[in-house]
């Protein structure tokens, strides 16, 4: 049986025919999609009526693992680690996201001592990281101690996305003020053509 792609706002069926289920929603006495995906249909029981759901993909769940690389989201920055929201693993999107933390030892290799945590994160960058341990029950430990690992995207204080000019260092293409990051060496395979 071929799969019904579908995409939000589609009518799907009439409600007096269907049940709405996952993905889907009833307005005007009909059933639309809420997602884009694939339509699926429940197979009819006694004197049930067929439910209609949509599905975006075979849903699958990805947590972070030992060694897998994350793609984070720093929250606050204190003096000794800054913490962060995992949003994806090994490049694929999470549902839910998990609590992540860096500590200072762990944000560069070498010259551990001199590490400033706010000189090498501030709230809302985009960091690529490695998940170190599981840590506590609270959030997994992280480490940016890699060349192409840190800062992805950042925005300065002007609203604007910073560009990188160094390991450590990035400028407002607006403002040409230049802010401290630790800078990941974006692998050149892994950047989009437009």
């Amino acid at each position: 049986m071929a799969q019904v792609i579908c995409i939000p706002g589609e009518r799907l069926g009439s409600a007096d025919h269907y049940k709405a289920g996952e993905g889907t929603y009833v307005r005007y006495g009909f059933i639309f999609s809420s997602l884009a995906g694939y339509k699926r249909t429940t197979p009819i029981k006694d004197g049930e009526i067929p439910e209609l759901r949509v599905t975006s993909r075979e849903q699958s769940s990805v947590i972070p693992e030992v060694r897998s690389i994350v793609t984070a989201k720093i929250v606050a920055v204190a003096t000794r680690f800054c913490s962060c929201s995992i949003l994806g693993v090994e490049g694929k999107p999470l549902k839910e996201t998990f609590r992540g933390m860096i500590r200072r030892e762990d944000i560069r290799s070498t010259e551990k001592d001199k590490v400033e945590v706010y000189k090498s994160f501030r709230p809302g960058d985009i960091v690529m990281a490695r998940v170190l341990s599981l840590g506590d029950a609270r959030s997994y430990l992280l480490t940016t101690a890699e060349n192409e690992l840190g800062v992805v995207l950042a925005q300065s204080e002007a609203g604007v996305t910073l560009v990188p000019i160094s390991w450590c260092e990035m400028i407002c293409p607006k403002t040409h003020i230049k802010e401290f990051r630790k800078v990941a060496k974006v692998h050149p395979d892994y950047i989009q053509k437009t």
